[in-house]
């Protein structure tokens, strides 16, 4: 009979045990959801430096960083630039050029863009796609909410870009006609990864100007013979 009893007794302990823990959980749950939420919605003190020393598009680096943290994303600083992210993932990010500013969506090419406003920086960009604004009257925010917010469902169902291949993307001449000069640097870059190889091409067919796509080609020799990418 004692064994019985002391069962019970065991039976009635854990039962105690998982009750407490559902008080705990329960508890604290509002706590956690709380903090989560505090990251969002919310202006990160490491990326102020980016918006403060902007020597251009003050007023509209303003208003965009408003739209967008009102999406519910986390504010991040990457590759130099405001990026906004959603469970981790890069969904948009805000940057600047002489002749405009712009919001770039990381999977704006399977966005339905209804706006038609959508733009592909070079044909060699697949992923990525931006919303360009020359001023501020420009920044429209219900449109821009939209496009946001179909980005995060984007995100939510697991859609990726199908990318093209390698041997898809078009060589800029001034590459071309430094592999047919240099065998080695030829063997150097067959050998590095697909996503290597494209990256290096991205690059370079960015360049508007000859003289520029020369420049970086020279610029990215010694990496590639190290067998290193453009941002190893």
């Amino acid at each position: 009979m004692r064994g019985i009893e002391d069962e019970n007794e065991n039976e009635d302990e854990d039962e105690d045990d998982k009750a407490g823990k559902n008080l705990i959980e329960k508890a604290f749950t509002p706590f956690w959801a709380a903090v989560r939420i505090s990251t969002m919605n919310r202006m990160n003190p490491g990326v102020d430096f980016f918006f403060s020393k902007a020597k251009r598009w003050q007023e509209e680096f303003k208003k965009l960083r408003k739209i967008v943290l009102g999406c519910g994303l986390t504010e991040e600083l990457k590759w130099g630039k405001p990026c906004y992210t959603f469970q981790n993932a890069n969904i948009v990010l805000i940057h600047g050029f002489k002749e405009y500013c712009a919001l770039l969506f990381m999977k704006g090419a399977l966005l339905k863009d209804p706006k038609k406003i959508l733009v592909q920086q070079t044909e060699n960009v697949q992923a990525a796609r931006q919303i360009r604004f020359t001023n501020a009257r420009e920044i429209v925010e219900p449109v821009l909410k939209a496009y946001i917010k179909e980005a995060i469902e984007v995100e939510k169902a697991g859609l990726e870009v199908d990318y093209k291949k390698t041997s898809e993307f078009k060589m800029p001449e001034e590459f071309r006609n430094k592999l047919d000069e240099n065998a080695g640097l030829k063997k150097a870059f067959a050998a590095l990864t697909p996503g290597r190889q494209r990256g290096y091409l991205l690059y370079f067919s960015a360049a508007k100007q000859s003289k520029t796509r020369e420049a970086r080609v020279e610029k990215c020799v010694a990496q590639i013979f190290k067998g290193k990418g453009l941002d190893d």
